[in-house]
Order: structure tokens, then sequence, then C-alpha cells
């Protein structure tokens, strides 16, 4: 297992909204970070980024529960991430599993993010949370 990882991994799931000065130490300043949703390029970006989701979310934290290095400088980590969000789910707390790629040298460089999108965001939407059950059932 890469200390890289496991050290990134912890860093990374001790983020909140006060500490995003610490981005600094875990991503080159031309790093790109990617999700099916965004595709950040740049530290200073990526930090605004990481500013507006803490901002809009309240218990956020990440469950890093798989570290695989693929080689040296690449690897994966799978985590759970929890948040509660006023807007969605009736501010209940929503769980969601992810993986993500990285490359790095000292720092990352790259980041993507793959998840399921709906079960983050459109399936917690009023109307479209709904319309997403009823196919996903007749789906089944």
């Amino acid at each position: 297992m890469s200390d890289f990882l496991r050290n990134f991994a912890t860093d990374f799931a001790a983020l909140n909204k006060h500490n995003l000065d610490q981005l600094n130490q875990l991503y080159s300043d031309d790093a790109v970070f990617q999700d099916p949703l965004h595709k950040i390029h740049g530290l200073g970006n990526i930090r605004q980024y990481f500013a507006e989701l803490y901002a809009n979310v309240s218990d956020l934290t990440f469950d890093f529960h798989g570290i695989d290095s693929v080689n040296n400088g690449e690897g994966y980590l799978r985590w759970t991430m929890s948040y509660r969000h006023p807007r969605l789910a009736g501010g209940d707390l929503i769980r969601v599993d992810g993986c993500s790629h990285l490359l790095w040298n000292s720092k990352v460089y790259q980041h993507r993010d793959y998840f399921d999108a709906g079960s983050l965001l459109y399936e917690h939407l009023p109307v479209m949370g709904r319309v997403i059950a009823w196919l996903k059932g007749r789906l089944a």
C-alpha cells in the first residue's frame, strides 16, 4: 500500500471549511479535478470549488475504506461520502460510495472521482427524485 495514498486519504478526510488552505499540500498548482458533474483546472479553482461545496453542506465527511496503489505515482481510493444539505432529502444524511483515481509526483496533479451522480444529488431533488425512483422501479 502506498504511503502517499494513505497520507492523502488522511489529510483529505480532515478537510473542512476552516482549513482549505491545506489543499496546497495535496494538489499541484496545475492540478485537474474531475467528477461526473465538474472538471476543474488549477489549484485556485479547486480551492474555490471546495469552498463552495463546504459552504452549502453540513456534516460532510469522507470514510476511506480502500487504498490501492497501481504503481509509483498512480492509485485508487475507495470511499463513502456522507453529507447533509438543507434542500436535499429533507436535510437527512446522504451517503454516496465512490472511487478516486489519483496521479501524482510530489503532489496530486490529476484527481478523478467516480460515483453515481443520481445517488449524490438527483435522487434527492423533490420532483426529479420521484421520477428517478419510478424509473428505477420500472427497470428492476
